[in-house]
């Protein structure tokens, strides 16, 4: 969208405060707090959609990044009881869960040899049992094995956890991890990092000031990291903002963020199967204003198993530019929960389609966002 588009938009818009967050946003000026609350209050969706879309085609034009990657999961049993969880059973239960050895998840790995896979995404539960050392152990392996495979694990819940029962400082623990493998961090266990609802949902387990240290510590190492918020539960907008706020002063600080994922509440099996979800508009509501608060953060993904595939697409005229990668049936902790895809998996081609049909260019990325591939121009074969 060109800017004399998107300054007739907001000049269109009735509501003065919009029209001065508009003209902020077109001007490369950083939303505060209230503005921010305001938009999801008060802005209708076309206009923030709008904005967020320039903004989006400002930093990156249509390039739309994938990725090929797969994930293991190491055990669904947790010491924790987060109540919006579906995945993992408790500790007590654990009947009813699973913990994989290391050579399993090593045949896991080798299962993808000969693949051109870029990224493994290790992430699971918090069983007492599996230690920091079994980790280090496991991430060593298969760095032995596959060297260029890029290890994206771990989330500070699962960290803080390890590093706590090995009686190592974060600094120790994170040293460690990345000396035996440890590539980045994903985004998982920020949730909603405000107390007020933190101590509802998840009172248990890492706090937002545990969370934000590790990912610090892991950019001080000369990692990347990426971040989420679980939203369209029990939250307010001003939560959101909070959530968003926190994490935007620590990027101003590491710069070590690649991407920010909106992750949407799904309430199958969970302590929350009462809560409502959030509705299509406002989810891409979020993802808009996630583009325009977090003017920091390069990349802004949908997670499509979770969202589903027509939805992902979507939110690509929302702000956002990246929609993950092609999974390949490896994770279970959406599906459990309810999410539209069951089985999520999808090849290169389905990727590439997905993002053509609606008028992007497919890019497929590392996990640091080097250019693997353009796909813009690409035949597939029919073997492919």
């Amino acid at each position: 969208m060109s800017l004399s588009k998107i300054e007739v938009i907001i000049e269109a818009e009735k509501d003065i405060q919009l029209q001065q967050i508009g003209n902020k946003i077109i001007n490369n000026k950083r939303l505060n707090f209230n503005e921010g609350v305001y938009l999801f209050e008060k802005a209708s969706l076309p206009y923030v959609g709008a904005l967020a879309n320039w903004k989006r085609e400002s930093l990156h034009g249509d390039a739309t990044y994938f990725n090929k990657n797969f994930h293991i999961e190491p055990t669904n049993v947790c010491v924790f009881s987060c109540k919006f969880c579906s995945y993992s059973k408790l500790y007590a239960h654990k009947e009813e869960g699973w913990e994989l050895t290391i050579d399993q998840m090593l045949d896991i790995v080798k299962s993808y040899d000969g693949k051109p896979v870029t990224e493994v995404h290790i992430v699971g539960g918090v069983h007492p049992k599996l230690t920091l050392n079994f980790f280090l152990e496991l991430m060593r392996a298969i760095k032995a094995h596959r060297p260029e495979l890029h290890i994206k694990a771990f989330t500070p819940v699962e960290l803080e956890y390890m590093f706590r029962k090995a009686n190592v400082s974060t600094e120790e623990g994170m040293k460690l991890a990345h000396e035996a493998g440890l590539d980045s961090l994903p985004g998982g266990g920020a949730e909603i990092f405000h107390p007020d609802i933190r101590t509802v949902i998840c009172n248990d387990k890492a706090t937002a000031d545990e969370w934000l240290h590790i990912h610090k510590t892991a950019h001080q190492l000369g990692m990347h990291s990426n971040a989420t918020l679980l939203y369209g539960h029990i939250e307010k907008y001003e939560h959101r903002i909070d959530h968003m706020e926190r994490l935007r002063q620590l990027q101003d600080e590491t710069k070590g963020f690649n991407t920010f994922i909106p992750l949407k509440f799904r309430n199958k099996d969970n302590d929350m199967h009462d809560v409502a979800e959030s509705t299509l508009a406002n989810d891409l509501k979020m993802y808009a204003i996630s583009r325009l608060y977090l003017d920091n953060f390069p990349h802004i993904k949908a997670y499509w198993p979770m969202l589903g595939r027509q939805t992902a697409q979507l939110t690509l005229s929302y702000g956002v530019n990246d929609i993950d990668g092609t999974i390949d049936d490896t994770t279970k902790i959406y599906s459990m929960a309810g999410s539209e895809e069951q089985t999520p998996a999808m090849t290169t081609q389905e990727l590439v389609s997905l993002i053509k049909q609606v008028n992007r260019k497919p890019i497929e990325r590392g996990t640091l966002y080097n250019v693997i591939q353009d796909y813009s121009n690409y035949e597939f074969a029919e073997n492919e």
